[in-house]
């Protein structure tokens, strides 16, 4: 069913009576850019692409400087970032294309689900990419109310797949549209959610489609920053970041809000100077080097999170945990959840540790676990790069103290044999508890 851009419905799932308000509890926003790499804004060292909003939300509020995606890649990031799973546990490949026959399953528990039976209302603007071929796997039916965007990726359109649709629900509002409107049309919706919305408790999901190529940047936005249309992109979604930030403080609610920001995984090195940069960090998308998954990630929370650089070692996962425990809930204990509660992280009276810093770093359409880190310790058991590079031809146990050595270039496995040993068996014993546990679909 084709429907005018101009005319689009609210869509919304029945759920049980909301709960009375806590005024405690927040709202949950979490702004999710794709390829977006860790040296591509202001704050992070780009010396040409101005982020204003995004330099100031990382100034007020905290910047994590040791956060993980879940995957370098798309759909496993985003599977991860919504269920608070290792993407292993998901039974797809890392990307979905548009006949995948897989999906999210539909016994998996999403961050909207948990957060709707916390009387949450819940909307997503921008990229699923967890399945579409099913409308089992679509937002509305894994607890979203209202969803407007893409599928899949951007890049997934004519010649070499079908025409795209830009969705609204399970229903089609336009095929193949223009995408410079995109990143207006998300951040629209999302500040017009945010005014209709601002008497209950809500959760918006707004992943953005850029700047993952093809590059589109609105009218408004082309030719304004010195690194071409890549810079275009990103200096949009920063004017995008600061409406969302303005309307949440033009409706009162900054303070009850908190806002997260954070990229899906590392820059499309393979696009060139259409892709982004990973700083100092090596390689980028597609591997498990720095590059690849440690991406930016600002929290803001005015009056709740003061400003400070927290150099703790997170995931994607933990957003997961996390935002079901600030809003009073429960995490699922009927299955893994990987991911861990990092409140006291945020808070300003206690930063109690509360986690073991172990992520692993899992690669590749079977989501093969490539390299762990603990602490300063970063264990590569194989590496891969996109850009075809060994940068390690003689060797493929690798050890990197990554505090002294964020780059990953000096290998110091000979050196250091008792940790080359401990963590090996991280990797041994996590792969078996990956094989035992399998995924919904293993079960199905």
């Amino acid at each position: 069913m084709k429907k005018n851009w101009l005319y689009i419905p609210i869509l919304s799932m029945a759920f049980s009576p909301a709960i009375a308000q806590n005024k405690e509890r927040p709202n949950i926003i979490i702004i999710y850019p794709d390829d977006l790499g860790y040296g591509d804004i202001g704050i992070t060292g780009h010396p040409d692409i101005k982020t204003p909003n995004l330099d100031r939300m990382a100034l007020d509020g905290m910047r994590f400087t040791n956060y993980y995606s879940a995957s370098p890649a798309s759909s496993a990031s985003r599977y991860s970032l919504l269920t608070g799973r290792y993407p292993i546990r998901s039974g797809f490949r890392w990307v979905l294309n548009p006949d995948s026959e897989k999906g999210i399953h539909p016994t998996e528990l999403t961050l909207a689900e948990m957060l709707k039976k916390q009387g949450y209302t819940t909307a997503i603007y921008g990229k699923w990419h967890l399945g579409s071929t099913k409308k089992e796997y679509l937002p509305l039916q894994n607890g979203f109310d209202e969803y407007i965007g893409f599928p899949y990726s951007n890049d997934m359109i004519p010649p070499k797949h079908p025409d795209i649709a830009l969705m609204c629900g399970n229903d089609t509002l336009e095929v193949n549209p223009d995408q410079s409107k995109l990143t207006a049309l998300y951040t629209e919706k999302t500040v017009s959610f945010i005014k209709k919305h601002r008497k209950e408790k809500f959760f918006i999901y707004v992943p953005y489609a850029m700047p993952h190529t093809p590059l589109h940047p609105g009218k408004n936005f082309i030719g304004k920053s010195k690194r071409g249309a890549y810079g275009d992109a990103v200096e949009e979604i920063d004017w995008g970041v600061g409406e969302i930030l303005q309307a949440l403080k033009e409706e009162g609610l900054d303070e009850n809000t908190i806002v997260w920001f954070m990229s899906d995984n590392g820059p499309w090195l393979l696009q060139k100077e259409a892709g982004g940069s990973a700083g100092l960090f090596r390689d980028g998308k597609g591997s498990t080097w720095e590059g690849g998954m440690r991406v930016p990630c600002f929290v803001q929370w005015p009056k709740h999170i003061q400003s400070e650089i927290n150099e703790n070692i997170v995931n994607a996962m933990d957003v997961y945990a996390t935002c079901i425990k600030l809003a009073d809930g429960d995490i699922p204990t009927d299955r893994v959840v990987d991911g861990q509660n990092i409140t006291s992280y945020l808070t300003k009276k206690n930063k109690v540790k509360e986690k073991e810093d172990v992520p692993f770093f899992y690669y590749g359409i079977d989501n093969q676990l490539m390299a762990v880190r603990k602490n300063s310790w970063k264990l590569h058991v194989k590496t891969y790069s996109q850009l075809g590079f060994d940068y390690f031809p003689e060797k493929q146990i690798l050890l990197f103290n990554l505090y002294n050595d964020p780059s990953e270039k000096y290998d110091l496995s000979d050196k250091y044999p008792d940790i080359v040993k401990e963590l090996t068996q991280l990797i041994e014993k996590q792969n078996k508890a990956d094989r035992a546990e399998g995924s919904f679909f293993d079960k199905k």
